[in-house]
């Protein structure tokens, strides 16, 4: 029990830890509704005009020659399409920690395919390496354009879906984490037509001939490459960008534009890897430098998940401490439920057998829906949320 002060009486340690989940569940953002339509939001009709324009554009490109190169096309969308469904499985999984609704990744996969990709980013590349060939010739632009070019315009581009969606729901859009996903998600739609884009142009290059093999071709190196792509640089890129607007706590803005700059290097050094990696190495050099990349981007990765994390962590925590006290959850439990893999690993390795391992899994996979339902009823005991506690204590049972 808490020490009473003068005038005040002491308070349950229960009642702190309820004030704490109202707390998170406000800082957080959870639960907290995300409507697309809203008439009197000017960042709704920028949305329907992005995407509007985005898909004029889309389909003016590929009217021209979906005749003569439509096998090529076709393959790169179905190819591509389904490389898009492990990366949802992967994407939807890391979104535990922050339970964004799914419509909102929807937006961004749309802003990123549509709007970033075909409204903003060809068009400003087309201009500027045109540009880069008159004035230093076409050799060198061929050489080092991409790189000088696509990290700044296609980033920016990707990143303008977060601007877009903290417009959209600025209580939904609330820390470093939030913008890792959802700059996940705009880079899987500009990254995955981005390469359908590539399919088309390599059928279009060759005049149609043996068009299935130059598709196939692409698909296997395009995918091969995407997987340290443009997923990875825009959310590291929008984790940044969140810090650097201070949603992730004060103090850190300069790690935001750490990783911001970080990003645009990683992007450039991938899209001049063949010039680059020569000039390092010598011949055999983007072999070498594309693998010293693969490292570094998942390091980058690594590193932006690692500090972005905690922040959602301990709001999980905060949220089902509570149970806690009614014995619902035990303290290790409610670790295990809001740390990391390694966290929930030792957790079930501590169990004494295979029975109460499969009994802890099944606890802590209730106490993550617990979690969501509680920030869905603001802390309230509501029927979802009596519900979810029935479940835990029944599975807790089965031991």
């Amino acid at each position: 029990m808490s020490t009473a002060t003068a005038g005040h009486p002491a308070r349950e340690p229960a009642d702190d830890l309820a004030a704490g989940r109202r707390l998170a569940i406000e800082a957080s953002g959870w639960g907290e509704p995300f409507r697309i339509v809203q008439p009197r939001n000017a960042c709704f009709w920028l949305l329907l005009w992005g995407l509007g324009i985005g898909a004029t554009h889309l389909i003016r490109y590929f009217a021209v020659g979906v005749g003569a190169y439509g096998t090529g096309l076709g393959i790169g969308i179905v190819a591509f399409t389904l490389y898009t469904i492990p990366w949802l499985f992967l994407l939807g999984h890391h979104n535990r920690y922050t339970s964004l609704p799914p419509k909102l990744f929807a937006v961004a996969f749309a802003w990123g395919a549509l709007a970033s990709a075909f409204w903003m980013a060809l068009p400003a590349n087309t201009a500027i390496l045109s540009l880069y060939g008159k004035n230093f010739g076409y050799g060198w632009a061929g050489d080092w354009g991409a790189g000088l070019t696509a990290p700044f315009t296609e980033e920016t581009a990707k990143a303008t879906a977060l601007v877009l969606l903290i417009g959209l729901a600025p209580r939904v859009v609330r820390s470093p984490y939030d913008g890792l996903m959802i700059g996940a998600f705009a880079g899987l739609g500009f990254q995955i037509f981005e390469d359908v884009l590539y399919a088309y142009n390599n059928a279009a290059t060759g005049f149609g001939l043996d068009q299935a093999a130059t598709a196939w071709k692409i698909v296997a190196v395009r995918g091969l490459a995407g997987l340290t792509g443009h997923v990875l640089f825009s959310a590291v890129f929008c984790a940044g960008l969140m810090w650097l607007l201070g949603r992730g706590g004060p103090g850190h803005r300069l790690r935001g534009l750490l990783f911001v700059v970080a990003a645009l290097f990683l992007h450039g050094g991938w899209d001049d890897a063949a010039a680059l990696g020569t000039v390092l190495f010598g011949e055999a050099g983007p072999v070498i430098l594309m693998g010293l990349m693969v490292v570094v981007d998942l390091a980058v990765l690594w590193l932006a998940f690692r500090l972005a994390a905690p922040q959602e962590k301990a709001w999980i925590r905060a949220i089902l401490a509570p149970e806690t006290a009614s014995g619902l959850l035990t303290d290790t439990e409610v670790r295990a439920a809001s740390g990391d893999r390694e966290a929930r690993r030792a957790h079930l390795k501590a169990q004494p057998d295979r029975r109460h391992r499969r009994t802890a899994r099944h606890v802590l996979a209730s106490a993550d829906d617990l979690a969501k339902e509680l920030a869905l009823s603001g802390g309230e005991d509501s029927p979802d949320v009596l519900h979810a506690r029935e479940e835990t204590a029944r599975l807790r049972a089965l031991a």
